[in-house]
């Protein structure tokens, strides 16, 4: 006779759901126990009210998509933004500070100006948030799985760090062709005025290499910003959720459910923002520069070029991480995705902590 599993635990909690069920025999010194059986990643049912099941190749497409949504329209809509931390970075003595940064570009390339990149921004992020959320979705289910139930609640934030990490790597992969030729376009006066002008340009000029030379400084820009953004915003709802909201989550109604997503969204971007800005700065530089390496780069930047345009990527980035993380949420509301609550301590750890009786 076997005694009940931890299934329903594990489909109410996804960063806790064990790598084994637990069988064991009544009396196991009398019959050899039976080898424990894989868990299946996907839920085995669909719970009441929800589209599909955990851990299903619909959830995980569907998250995918709710990041190229997220991710896409935030950068493009930012833009204008973006191009003056750019020209700040790699042009400090023309571009002194934002306000300047605005206006001198309104008054060289009028208004229509400030939307340069806007093509290659779209659908490079759109690509970089496919792989984000959705791997990221993936590799935290994965590492899960493969800790257990109570080593996932225990290391949690290492958790959250490790499959955001994982997913940001491929992630990078995919931005890095657009990533290099948007910062062209904005930052290099005459060069191209749109993205089909600019890439058979670069082909021409450095070959498949241009697109790709950017993808190291990328991945020291993105892995560690995307790290802080993925589990600051897990461990701030948490807390939100425990120190803030007068009510659990499942008494909270979708709308304030998704205000303590945008306010946990915009707390993560902030610290996004600082933790990534100095490689952000050597991403600028080489792509504007022909035989640069990021050494180079950051050595001649030194300790306080790197730092040029935070102001501007603080704002950015926070609002930007907050919106995408509002999407992102939003999305799973409409398609009716599994939403789990913030992470409670399993009952088996409270029995062996002493916390119940």
């Amino acid at each position: 006779m076997y005694p009940t599993t931890l299934t329903q635990l594990s489909r109410a909690n996804p960063f806790s759901a064990p790598l084994f069920s637990l069988q064991r025999l009544e009396d196991p010194s009398q019959t050899p126990a039976a080898p424990p059986q894989p868990r299946r990643l996907a839920a085995a049912a669909v719970a009441e009210g929800d589209s599909c099941a955990f851990g299903s190749n619909k959830y995980y497409a569907l998250c995918g998509l709710g990041g190229i949504l997220s991710c896409g329209t935030t950068h493009t809509a930012v833009v204008p933004l973006d191009l003056v931390k750019c020209r700040l970075q790699v042009s400090p003595d023309k571009y002194k500070n934002i306000f300047k940064g605005f206006s001198i570009t309104i008054k060289e390339d009028g208004m229509r100006g400030l939307a340069r990149g806007w093509a290659p921004t779209f659908i490079g992020y759109s690509m970089q948030g496919l792989c984000k959320f959705g791997f990221y979705e993936v590799f935290k289910n994965v590492y899960g799985d493969f800790l257990g139930e109570e080593n996932s609640y225990m290391w949690r934030t290492s958790l959250y760090l490790a499959a955001s990490a994982s997913a940001e790597f491929f992630a990078d992969i995919a931005l890095a062709p657009m990533e290099a030729a948007k910062v062209r376009i904005q930052t290099q006066p005459g060069y191209a005025n749109t993205l089909r002008q600019a890439v058979p340009k670069m082909y021409a000029e450095e070959g498949i290499w241009a697109f790709y030379k950017g993808v190291v400084p990328l991945w020291m820009r993105q892995i560690p910003y995307t790290m802080m953004k993925f589990a600051c915003f897990e461990r701030t709802v948490e807390a939100l959720y425990k120190h803030v909201v007068p009510k659990p989550r499942s008494e909270c109604s979708k709308a304030e459910q998704l205000v303590v997503t945008f306010v946990a969204g915009y707390i993560a971007g902030v610290f996004c923002a600082i933790v990534s800005h100095p490689a952000d700065s050597v991403v600028s530089v080489l792509n504007k520069e022909k035989g640069s390496t990021a050494f180079q780069v950051l050595k001649r930047l030194g300790p306080k070029g790197v730092w040029k345009g935070l102001v501007a990527r603080i704002i950015m980035i926070g609002t930007l991480t907050a919106l995408q993380w509002f999407i992102y949420d939003s999305v799973k509301v409409y398609f009716r995705l599994p939403r789990p609550p913030p992470p409670e301590m399993p009952e088996s750890l409270k029995k062996k902590l002493g916390l119940t009786e």
